[in-house]
């Protein structure tokens, strides 16, 4: 009920009270959507605090302020060193002006997501705090009075349209009623009950309440009451620091949690997949043993044989081994040596992966148990202070961006330092190297899969993101050339980025980031 006319109309008599005589010294923005008044009248000062952004507009009344240095705006300027005559509010309206000398006025205008403070000159709007707000020049805060009443006659007739015939009640007096068990009575009753109901809010008193785990200001006792004060400004003053408090808790810490969970099981889905291939690793057959079983039967292999069955010692039983027509059995198992060597090598590899990967699902899992036992705004800032959303997706201070689409991983460097670091110390031989041809940009690789070509989708994806992190960034078209790593070399003094590309190939594509809505 913070901007309900029955809370705004005991604000105004408070602040014309308070405010009187008072001269306005300071009027200055230092944060978007917050408008700071200084009053002062001899040694007495005054605060006002206006807070209005998208989803939240109030008031507030600090008691001591000191501005800061930089980031500061001074608004209103026609308003220093004027004299307040009177604060009044509009009738059965969500707004209140203050009157000042020189014909000035400061119109309050709270209208929850389009609130505003509109500056008068001589009964003309002149000037806006949210100057987006273009048609509250053409407001007149002389004509906003409302003149609804509640007639009995008509409420009896039609008692379900109260919130029509009353409009600035708001939500939490009906939800008062609904408490009271309003909707069941009859109409008189229902008429008793309302008038009873406007007794309390023409003399009320000040609820901190919890709603249904929302935290209101009430005129009326309703829902857990908090804390009851006796006057609107301490109200406000208790209301609005907690509140903002809930709202950034409730905000922050879903998109968190949204964030940590997406990309804890992305890590699990990834560490998974490393875990089949491991599988598959290790109950195939080596290459090297393969090449053994060639060895060890040469003699009894036939020339240009395709295929042939020969006894496997390491397994104790015969197997069908495949060969090449056109080269000699001593040929093939020489070139399975080779592929053995590569073999341990990518098998490594992949240990090395799935440790990391593994590390990186306990952090995660840590980290969003942490999160979910956290209670307070102030234990939640402290938990982002520590866990930014980099450092969340990895604690290593990565020289490139990472996407995955189609089980692929794709890298891009984000500068040119981080080009080479990615080119030169990230990358295999096998991978596949992308850069926007001909202008600067980012190295951009598709790390390779053993046994897996390249998808056509995946190769379209990182091409977009390599012109997209290119000169070529706005163009219709950017021609985009890639190649395996190993046609990639870095000249000896070659500037940063630099390198020397063989053997490409050239795919035109229209620029874009297709992951940018789960990449900042």
């Amino acid at each position: 009920m913070h901007q309900n006319y029955f809370f705004l109309r005991k604000l105004a008599q408070k602040l014309d009270s308070e405010l009187r005589g008072y001269t306005l010294q300071a009027t200055f923005s230092q944060e978007k959507d917050e408008l700071m008044l200084a009053f002062f009248q001899g040694e007495r000062e005054f605060y006002i605090k206006a807070i209005q952004t998208s989803t939240f507009s109030s008031l507030q009344f600090p008691s001591t302020f000191h501005r800061a240095r930089q980031n500061s705006v001074d608004l209103f300027p026609i308003l220093l060193g004027q004299e307040v005559l009177e604060v009044r509010v509009h009738q059965q309206e969500r707004s209140f002006y203050i009157r000042f000398t020189n014909q000035l006025v400061l119109l309050f205008k709270l209208f929850g997501n389009r609130s505003n403070v509109v500056l008068f000159e001589n009964d003309v709007a002149v000037e806006l705090f949210h100057r987006k707000l273009t048609k509250d020049l053409e407001l007149d805060y002389r004509q906003m009075d409302q003149n609804w009443h509640l007639e009995k006659e008509a409420f009896l007739q039609a008692p379900q349209n109260l919130r029509k015939m009353l409009p600035t009640l708001g939500d939490v007096p009906w939800l008062y009623l609904q408490e009271k068990g309003y909707s069941g009575l009859d109409a008189e009753a229902q008429w008793e009950m309302v008038q009873e109901m406007m007794a309390m809010l023409e003399n009320p008193s000040y609820h901190l309440i919890s709603h249904q785990k929302q935290l209101r200001l009430s005129l009326l006792p309703l829902g857990e009451i908090l804390e009851t004060f006796a006057d609107p400004i301490s109200a406000l003053n208790a209301f609005v620091p907690q509140y903002r408090s809930q709202e950034y808790f409730q905000k922050n810490y879903a998109a968190t949690h949204k964030l940590i969970s997406r990309r804890l099981e992305g890590a699990q889905k990834i560490w998974y997949q490393i875990q089949e291939q491991l599988e598959q690793w290790h109950h195939g057959t080596p290459y090297a043993q393969t090449a053994d079983v060639i060895m060890a039967n040469l003699t009894n292999i036939p020339a240009g044989s395709k295929e042939i069955e020969l006894y496997d010692f390491y397994q104790d039983a015969t197997r069908l081994i495949k060969l090449h027509a056109t080269e000699t059995p001593q040929k093939t198992a020489e070139r399975l040596y080779r592929k053995a060597k590569n073999q341990k090598i990518e098998l490594q590899l992949l240990d090395e992966r799935a440790s990391r990967k593994e590390e990186e699902v306990e952090r995660l899992t840590s980290q969003l148990q942490e999160l979910e036992s956290l209670e307070t705004a102030q234990q939640l800032r402290h938990f982002l202070k520590q866990h930014t959303p980099a450092q969340v997706a990895n604690q290593v201070d990565l020289p490139y961006y990472v996407f995955e689409t189609m089980g692929f991983k794709i890298l891009v460097g984000r500068n040119a330092k981080a080009n080479d670091k990615l080119t030169l110390k990230h990358t295999h031989k096998d991978d596949l190297w992308l850069h926007a041809k001909d202008v600067p940009g980012s190295h951009v690789v598709i790390k390779n899969q053993p046994g897996k070509p390249f998808p056509a989708p995946v190769l379209e994806a990182a091409a977009q993101l390599a012109a997209f992190y290119s000169k070529r960034k706005n163009d219709s078209l950017c021609p985009v050339l890639y190649t395996p790593k190993k046609y990639v070399r870095k000249p000896k003094g070659a500037t940063p980025g630099s390198v020397v590309v063989e053997r490409e190939k050239v795919l035109l594509i229209k620029p874009g980031n297709p992951f940018r809505q789960n990449h900042a």
